[in-house]
């Protein structure tokens, strides 16, 4: 019995030295979930998310890497992480006697932060990881990555009258802050806000021909980058105390609330929010919130919100040739296109809505909410040559020359559109050929 224990002991011990042989015969090789890796759009001197890929030994035997190294050792700024060990940058971006057992799989981790280009454009920056086996094969997969100089303020104030026209980005960590009395005046410009960093406006901004969004320039997923995913940034907050701001031709998207008006006097004599051209998109919250506000929009996108596209809370709205669409796709409890009422927090504030030549549409069966306060105070509102996805009212005084969309008028007003791609979060709001709101919108 014991010779038969003996015989069974050795055995399995063969077999398990069999398991963990290594071979270095030069038909075998590795196998790379990606031959190269890319990392995107990252902007200089910034670190860039971690990406990983799959180094597979699908063969019989064991493999030894004599060496994993970058090939260009640490003069571009990546770093790399082989199956928990970094690569030594003092030791020539290496890593030696990697074992892979057979059947058996390592993942690699790669970061990124680029130097400085000292050029307008993004640049490329790339590497070769080298895999050498014990065999003296070489097998490598590339990295590569854009990297992007951008202008970097943290937390700036701005206490006097400033013009910012920059052709190379900017990115703002923190809350961009302009002072009372102070205008900030933009033109032709990108800032890209950091998670949770916004504009707080207690003074005055201008801005043409701008683009205000989230700075991840990666990807959520392969097909989703993060410029299409909401809540990138905090947004626009114009304090009661500004007045005079005028955008025009300018985007503001992926935000929480993308423009939040406190409430102030009203006063009937100057704007203290005037947009022409522009687009408002993709909010968590509101695209915009104005309360007792003088606000005029002409020719604006104001699309997806997890809240209400446009909120007006009392004040004067004035809404000329605007698109309003909610179609919103994170949450079944958005908002409608445009909610407007008389009454904010408790308190009754007179409303004098107008809207002109607009399309007010969505995924609801009624985009447009109107919610009178319980009192006397002043609920006035009229709708012309509009097209509105509501229940029909039949109500001249208010409606004049209305389009009335239909809940059952196909699917939730996507018809009216060139793109409304829920997969991969695409819009185009420009309206298709033989959509029955020609002549109507922003385009």
């Amino acid at each position: 019995m014991k010779r038969i224990f003996y015989f069974l002991l050795i055995a399995i011990c063969v077999a398990c030295e069999n398991d963990d042989s290594f071979s270095a015969s030069i038909g075998l090789q590795l196998s790379f979930s990606v031959d190269t890796l890319k990392m995107d759009t990252l902007f200089s001197k910034t670190p860039s998310s971690t990406y990983a890929f799959w180094v597979h030994n699908r063969n019989d035997k064991g493999l030894l890497l004599s060496t994993v190294r970058l090939k260009r050792g640490n003069q571009t700024g990546f770093r790399v992480n082989v199956d928990g060990v970094y690569l030594d940058n003092s030791n020539g971006s290496q890593t030696s006697n990697v074992e892979i057992r057979r059947n058996d799989s390592i993942l690699v981790f790669v970061e990124l932060t680029a130097e400085l280009t000292h050029q307008l454009e993004p640049k490329l920056v790339e590497d070769d990881l080298l895999f050498n086996l014990e065999s003296g094969q070489e097998q490598k997969v590339n990295l590569r990555a854009w990297a992007w100089d951008a202008m970097k303020m943290y937390s700036p104030v701005i206490e006097e009258d400033t013009v910012i026209e920059s052709g190379q980005p900017i990115v703002i960590y923190g809350d961009m802050t302009v002072n009372e009395g102070v205008t900030l005046t933009l033109r032709n410009t990108v800032l890209y806000f950091h998670d949770n960093s916004g504009m707080e406006v207690l003074g005055t901004l201008k801005a043409e021909n701008c683009v205000i969004r989230g700075d991840r320039l990666d990807d959520m997923f392969d097909y989703l980058p993060y410029d299409r995913v909401s809540g990138q940034w905090k947004g626009l907050h114009f304090y009661r105390q500004s007045a005079g701001n005028r955008l025009k031709n300018t985007e503001i998207r992926n935000a929480v609330d993308a423009i939040l008006l406190d409430s102030a006097a009203l006063d009937n004599t100057q704007f203290r929010l005037e947009m022409d051209t522009c687009v408002v998109h993709n909010s968590v919250n509101n695209n915009i919130e104005a309360v007792s506000a003088n606000l005029r929009l002409s020719h604006c996108q104001l699309s997806n919100a997890g809240g209400n596209s446009l909120k007006i809370s009392g004040g004067i709205a004035e809404i000329r040739y605007c698109t309003l669409a909610q179609f919103y796709p994170y949450s079944a409890q958005r908002g409608a296109a445009l909610l407007f009422t008389n009454g904010y927090n408790g308190h009754s504030i007179p409303l004098q809505l107008t809207c002109e030549g607009s399309i007010l549409t969505g995924y609801g069966e009624d985009e447009l909410s109107g919610i009178k306060a319980d009192d006397e105070t002043s609920f006035a509102y009229s709708f012309s040559n509009c097209l509105l996805r509501t229940p029909e009212i039949n109500d001249s005084e208010h409606f004049i020359g209305i389009t009335w969309e239909k809940p059952d008028d196909e699917t939730g007003g996507k018809k009216h559109f060139v793109k409304i791609d829920e997969d991969n979060l695409i819009y185009d709001f420009h309206l298709v050929e033989d959509s029955k709101a020609q002549g109507l919108g922003c385009y």
